[in-house]
């Protein structure tokens, strides 16, 4: 049967069915009603109600037999009703509903129960499941998938699920063109393109750019993952959006507790860390019911994690223990005032300590303890008329982030030149660094919602301004006498140009040929210019040059903290707890109009941001930035069981805090770069404080951002099974870096790489080490297909699979942070060797997870993760990056003459391809007044312990070789649970 779209004969109230009660923003139901001819059934009574909600509707079909209900609360267990004089009443339980989706359903009357049998054999389409009026692609994962499926507990483990998502350990995970690899420290698998919301509010971190909350996982109800076709609605775009909305109570009391647990007895003997032994708990209670039934409502959760490790050595040798201890408590007050007034009050924290690194890689001397966590608050106003909603918005969010040295020894990093040396040997002292950290947010926000009808259509106009302050609050100290970077005793001789040029070394080094300019004016303006004349100043011109200076021979150990060579060392000559912000003013509407078969949502969303430094200044201004968001769907038979559509949409990256803290710190921390020229210390940078200011925002820097373009296809080949097809294109532009104007408007000057200061503007060099800017030349470019398959839950089973192909490549990772690309001519991304495969990018991820309901309460489920292996450099180390190799030889390019990037050396290498499988097994026994529910996890069944990870410094780290194995697959391990819920 065809199902006619045409809507516009009814009266919005009757066809949106608003008027009974408030809501906010949710999915929407378009249900046909018919008889057993095939004609609409005019005036048929419609009921829409879940035990799990508030949002229940009543309302009638019109002469063409067609309701919509919108703004229905996400929930898997609506039942529908309906009811007409002459014909049997229907009832249809477990239906759908997810936020900001549209699911069409068709439904027929029988007159008899002759003429409902005849219905029942020819067959009735209920449901599809495709929007076939948006473009947004994802996944929807719901509470019954995850409680079915072997994942972590926590909505950071559900984005796995989502096809495209990349492997994470920080539960951070890049998706398609999101930044998937950090120079600093070479990880991977982390990106900072995401963004979280919950119940409405982006908890976003705004230094981190990660996920900035830690939740329950029982209080989930919902949790939608976005990868492309992003509406006006939602920040981000670059990386995934997740949205996470939680329960509510419901009429009638209900509650759970749960206890799960592992410990190394479960696990299988690891193949590469002997003698690891552990135990972790993870235990909840929830409660939620009415205070006033159909009035007000209450959820309440509270869980504990915890978990301890005894670590070793990969020799075997005990390291050390470390305790991991979570508190995540919830809380959340619903009350419908009146059929149009709801208000929603919650608050929920996540306090979380940890005595030590879990990583083996960590020496004890180099271990820290962490603090995270904090209150969060939230209040939801919203008000409904016939035809709009009106939603008001306030919360704070409230997160710490501290670090603490175990050791408050002097940090000593060691180079060696043209020896193996071993971690012991390279990585002395303490971390050398003591941090609390703040990162807080305060959000309001206002939302609306009209449904508006006319001859050409239904519109669906959404609108919204926000008010964000993000406030970094920090005090930050040194261990010890600052923190060394020295040569090893037995590399004494060793000069500045030897060293800088990393041919030979091992281990951490942190000046470079970018520094010389620096050092040589820092000691012609030096007391003691003399003595550093006699030292290098071989040719008697009384100048001192670069081969001069690259001439200078370390080999003194006075003073070193370690016995070591002195080399370079940066000390805190003042101390302070500073307090940085970021302002900024959202806005968005888009329209959706829904017109026969086609459907096109047209929006832009706006976004203003001003940097504030420690002392109150205003230290930048991004202004307003408009993004366009278009997409078109197009329902190809009518039915609502297919759809071609496409997307065009730019995402802006605001920049973040951690770059307000770059240019904001004038009042707090001072502290001062030094070489060891001879037999002294000479400062040659000072950085922090009015006096020394680190640096500016350039005039023109610009807010980076992705231009996305996808085209796709979606059908329902029936009720059980659908298939979606898209093909993706992204461009990232304007992306962010720090400069060093000394170094692109003077010794660059009549190059092709030269930037006049115009380009950032100023007319005269500003007095700060760095000025913040638009890296010039910079591009991420990002191709890829995604093809999905679905199976519903229609009887006993369901199932899911992706392919995802990731074509990413580019000449830079700089995202929203201060890097090399700027500082160092041969790292400039428009210089020979830079542009090569993205490092970090996953070519190909498979997915494909399932399960089995049995009748006895016996339940399977399976996940089989596969991907192709990660993309990396062949790296050396520098100022505690990874950066390409260089070549050995310099040669001159575009009038400039450097030692520059080898060609080719960029994304050249890729691990080895490897998956996981893992299984749940659940039983479920019914009481009558509760049920008991058993968990039993296997995670990785095939106890393949895969390398995830290798050494991408070519002369070795960490005790590992280039290419080898520095992390694995965990082994096989089982993980138990119980649930009593009532």
């Amino acid at each position: 049967m065809k199902h006619r779209k045409t809507l516009v004969a009814a009266s919005v109230a009757s066809l949106l069915a608003l008027s009974s009660q408030v809501y906010a923003a949710g999915g929407t139901l378009k249900i046909q009603v018919t008889n057993s001819d095939g004609l609409p059934v005019a005036g048929a009574t419609v009921s829409v109600k879940s035990p799990d909600t508030l949002t229940s509707r009543t309302a009638t079909t019109d002469e063409n037999g067609l309701l919509r209900v919108a703004a229905l609360d996400p929930a898997r267990n609506y039942t529908i009703s309906i009811e007409e004089d002459g014909y049997l009443t229907v009832n249809k339980e477990n239906v759908i509903v997810v936020s900001d989706k549209v699911f069409e359903l068709d439904y027929i009357l029988a007159t008899s129960e002759q003429d409902y049998e005849k219905i029942a054999v020819t067959g009735s389409r209920t449901a599809t499941y495709i929007d076939t009026t948006s473009s947004t692609v994802g996944m929807d994962i719901t509470l019954d998938l995850t409680e079915s499926l072997p994942t972590g507990r926590d909505y950071q483990s559900y984005l796995q699920l989502a096809p495209g998502t990349k492997p994470s350990a920080s539960g951070n995970p890049s998706s398609k063109s999101g930044v998937n690899y950090s120079d600093i420290g070479g990880t991977i698998g982390s990106s900072s393109d995401n963004v979280y919301y919950l119940d409405g509010i982006d908890t976003t971190d705004a230094n981190s750019g990660g996920f900035g909350s830690n939740i329950n996982s029982e209080i989930i109800q919902e949790q939608r993952v976005l990868t492309g076709g992003i509406p006006a609605k939602y920040a981000g775009g670059t990386g995934l959006v997740s949205i996470v909305n939680t329960k509510s109570g419901g009429n009638e009391f209900s509650g759970s507790v749960n206890y799960y647990l592992q410990n190394d007895s479960l696990v299988g003997d690891n193949d590469h860390t002997e003698g690891a032994q552990f135990s972790t708990y993870d235990t909840a209670v929830t409660l939620g019911g009415p205070i006033i039934k159909d009035e007000l409502w209450f959820f309440a959760s509270y869980q504990k994690k915890n978990r301890q490790d005894d670590l070793y050595t990969e020799d075997g040798i005990f390291a050390r223990s470390v305790e991991e201890d979570s508190d995540l408590g919830f809380f959340k007050l619903t009350w419908q005032a009146s059929d149009r007034d709801m208000l929603e009050v919650s608050w929920f924290n996540d306090p979380r300590e940890v005595s030590g690194s879990s990583d083996p890689n960590v020496l004890n001397n180099r271990d820290s303890s962490n603090k995270y966590g904090g209150d969060n608050y939230k209040i939801e106003y919203s008000h409904s008329w016939d035809d709009l909603i009106v939603s008001l918005k306030a919360s704070k969010h409230e997160k710490e982030s501290s670090v603490n040295a175990a050791y408050t020894d002097t940090r000593n990093d060691i180079a060696y030149l043209n020896y193996d040396a071993t971690q012991e040997e390279t990585d002395q002292g303490g971390l050398g660094t003591n941090n609390e950290q703040h990162r807080n947010r305060e959000q309001y926000n206002a939302d609306l919602t009209y449904y508006y009808d006319t001859s050409y259509g239904l519109h669906t106009i959404e609108a919204g301004y926000g008010l964000v302050k993000n406030t970094l609050e920090q005090d930050s100290t040194y261990t010890g006498d600052g923190q060394y970077t020295s040569i090893g005793a037995n590399s004494a001789g060793a000069t500045l140009g030897s060293y800088t040029s990393g041919i030979g070394w091992q281990g951490t080094i942190d000046l470079s040929e970018g520094d010389y300019a620096r050092i040589i004016e820092n000691m012609e303006g030096s007391a003691d210019y003399s003595y550093y004349q006699g030292l290098l100043d071989s040719d008697g011109t009384g100048v001192i040059s670069s081969d001069e200076l690259a001439s200078l021979v370390f080999n003194s150990t006075a003073g070193n903290p370690t016995g070591d060579v002195n080399v370079y060392r940066i000390i805190m000559t003042q101390t302070a707890p500073v307090e940085m912000r970021s302002e900024g003013q959202t806005a968005y509407v888009q329209d959706t109009l829904t017109l026969d078969q086609l459907s096109i949502t047209a929006g832009i969303r706006a976004e203003k941001w001003e940097h504030y430094g420690s002392n109150d200044a205003k230290i930048a201004t991004f202004d307003w930035e408009i993004a366009p968001r278009l997409s078109l769907s197009y329902d190809l038979f009518g039915d609502g069981a297919s759809k071609v559509f496409g997307f065009y949409g730019r995402y802006y990256d605001p920049v973040r805090t951690n770059m307000t803290n770059f240019a904001g710190n004038v009042t707090g921390p001072v502290r001062e770069e030094q070489i060891y020229a001879g037999d002294r210390w000479l400062t040659f940078r000072t950085r922090g404080g009015e006096s020394g200011q680190d640096a500016f925002f350039a005039p023109t820097t610009k807010t980076p951002y992705t231009d996305e373009y996808m085209i796709g296809y979606a059908t329902a080949l029936n009720e059980e099974y659908a298939v979606e097809v898209t093909y993706t294109e992204r461009k990232t532009r304007d992306i962010l870096e720090d400069y060093d104007l000394g170094v692109y408007t003077q010794d660059l000057a009549g190059t092709s790489l030269e930037l006049p200061l115009s380009y950032f503007g100023y007319d005269e060099i500003p007095e700060s080490n760095y000025v913040i800017a638009t890296l010039e030349g910079g591009e991420r470019d990002y191709k890829g297909y995604e093809i999905s398959f679905r199976r519903n839950r229609i009887d006993n089973w369901q199932a899911y699979a992706s392919l995802t192909y990731n074509d990413a490549a580019g000449n830079t990772n700089s995202d929203s942070n201060a890097d090399l690309q700027g500082d160092l001519i041969w790292m400039d991304p428009r210089a020979p060797g830079m542009y090569g495969d993205q490092p970090g990018n996953i070519e190909y991820l498979f997915k494909a997870y399932g399960t089995y309901y049995f009748d006895n309460g016996i339940e399977v489920g399976a996940v089989y993760n596969w991907n192709s292996g990660f993309t990396y450099s062949a790296t050396s180390l520098l100022y505690s990056r990874h950066v390409p190799l260089r070549v050995d030889e310099a040669y001159d390019f575009g009038g400039y003459s450097d030692r520059w990037a080898q060609e080719g050396v960029v994304g050249s290498q890729e691990s080895d391809s490897y998956g996981t499988l893992d299984v749940r097994v659940k039983y479920t026994y019914e009481f009558d007044f509760a049920k008991a529910e058993f968990f039993l996890d296997i995670f990785n069944v095939l106890d393949d312990q895969a390398g995830i990870q290798q050494m991408d410094v070519v002369a070795g780290d960490l005790g590992y070789e280039f290419g080898e194995d520095i992390d694995w697959v965990e082994p096989r391990r089982f993980y138990l649970g119980a649930r009593l819920t009532f």
